[in-house]
């Protein structure tokens, strides 16, 4: 445990490698992994780095929206043309024995897309393209926002370990205190068994802190798929006690999933005008040369064929698809009521964990330390029981521990409102 707490993870020889990172979401692929070493504590925007560029789930996602780029290049290309040689009258009887008499065709044959097909098909793999794409910054927008929870997790469980180990440390100073009385005959024997209980329970509380950071480092570390704690834990000194709490909330509206929504009305319309062409039959053209060995002359063939739309004309698929074109416009003005919706409901539970933690700290946190150290200096020249002591030195871990607790609150309710908004650190694209 010394070592988390000392910080010495750092210098483990176990680099963070930077795994292909995506551009515009995740479109963009670079193929160059750089290694990259800790330096220093894990910060919260680091954290939240990392598991927007490492974990598996967005590189799988990233990955599948490259293919899903090439499946619409794929779309774009003409059909291939197709070449045929035919041997007729050869290998019969009479005057067809032999190849006195064959005739042979050679020709190639080029099939057209009426309707603009080509061209209504590309624009569906690009507007399937748009929504694998959309559908990955989603899934790294859920990833970096995990990260950011477990982070400020992982931060809450390191100042409960120090608030843990202060008042181990405090209950075997007093405990020490308690035994002077004692042999001072001022204080009866059991006010020292009960200090030295009070003070194991404290350190047992302690360790299991201590357990709890290991616990929540790892979790963290899995998200960007490292089986080991493979960063410096976040410390208490020097770090910024609140960070700024509410983010500015303006009337538009961003957020990838209101873009997947968008995206996929986008690639059902897309859809729909592709299945509207298959209404046209497409046109196969053909032309050629044909041998007449029996005379040696040549002469050019050409040929059309065409589909006759007597049965079918795709107008089942075009409605189909027109039907869920529609479905997915409605689905999309759903999606943007919901996300403002929520956006409100977060600013205003921001705005209350900000005023309970301020009054946690700037009034209750001050008169549970005063409380306590009058108690406890109160104990000391025995002018108060133990009972009043050990009930104040109580009172102040718990409002400490719901100090911690409301900013716990707050920092991850902020949290949930920036990556709903695109505020940072979630607005920029992480090259």
């Amino acid at each position: 445990m010394k070592r988390f707490t000392r910080g010495a993870l750092a210098a483990l020889v176990l680099p963070v490698v930077a795994a292909p990172a995506y551009a515009d979401g995740c479109s963009a692929v670079q193929a160059v992994a750089t290694p990259v070493y800790p330096s220093g504590p894990l910060s919260l925007e680091s954290a939240i780095r990392r598991a927007g560029t490492l974990a598996p789930e967005v590189l799988i996602s990233a990955l599948e929206a490259r293919a899903t780029s090439a499946d619409a290049d794929q779309a774009a290309r003409p059909l291939n043309p197709v070449v045929s040689l035919e041997m007729e009258n050869f290998a019969g009887s009479g005057l067809l024995a032999g190849y006195r008499a064959a005739e042979s065709t050679l020709s190639v044959e080029q099939t057209l897309r009426l309707g603009d097909k080509r061209k209504l098909a590309e624009r569906a793999g690009r507007a399937e393209a748009a929504l694998a794409s959309a559908e990955c910054r989603v899934q790294r927008r859920e990833t970096e926002l995990l990260a950011g929870e477990l982070f400020l997790q992982l931060e809450a469980a390191v100042d409960i370990a120090d608030i843990a180990n202060e008042f181990a440390a405090l209950a075997e100073e007093f405990a020490g205190v308690v035994q002077s009385r004692v042999d001072a005959g001022a204080a009866a024997p059991p006010e020292l068994n009960r200090a030295r209980s009070e003070a194991a329970s404290l350190a047992a509380i302690a360790e299991a802190a201590r357990g709890e950071i290991i616990s929540r480092a790892l979790a963290l570390s899995k998200v960007w798929g490292s089986p080991e704690v493979d960063f410096e834990l976040p410390g208490t000194s020097g770090r910024s006690r609140t960070r700024e709490v509410i983010p500015p909330v303006g009337e538009d509206l961003s957020h990838p999933v209101l873009d997947v929504a968008q995206a996929g009305a986008g690639a059902r319309l897309a859809s729909a005008e592709l299945a509207k062409a298959g209404a046209y039959p497409d046109i196969t053209v053909s032309a050629g040369v044909r041998q007449f060995e029996e005379t040696g002359d040549s002469a050019v063939v050409a040929g059309i064929s065409i589909s006759l739309p007597l049965f079918d004309r795709n107008k089942d698929a075009a409605r189909a698809a027109s039907l869920r074109a529609n479905g997915a416009q409605l689905s999309a003005r759903a999606v943007e009521d919901r996300l403002r919706s929520e956006q409100a409901s977060l600013a205003a539970r921001v705005r209350t964990d900000a005023v309970r933690l301020k009054k946690l700290e700037e009034e209750a946190l001050p008169y549970a330390e005063q409380a306590f150290a009058a108690a406890a200096e109160g104990y000391r020249v025995g002018k108060f029981d133990l009972t009043a002591t050990l009930d104040a030195r109580r009172s102040l871990i718990e409002t400490r521990a719901a100090v911690i607790g409301a900013r716990l609150s707050l920092e991850t309710e902020t949290l949930r409102l920036r990556a709903l908004i695109g505020a940072a650190p979630f607005d920029g694209e992480i090259q």
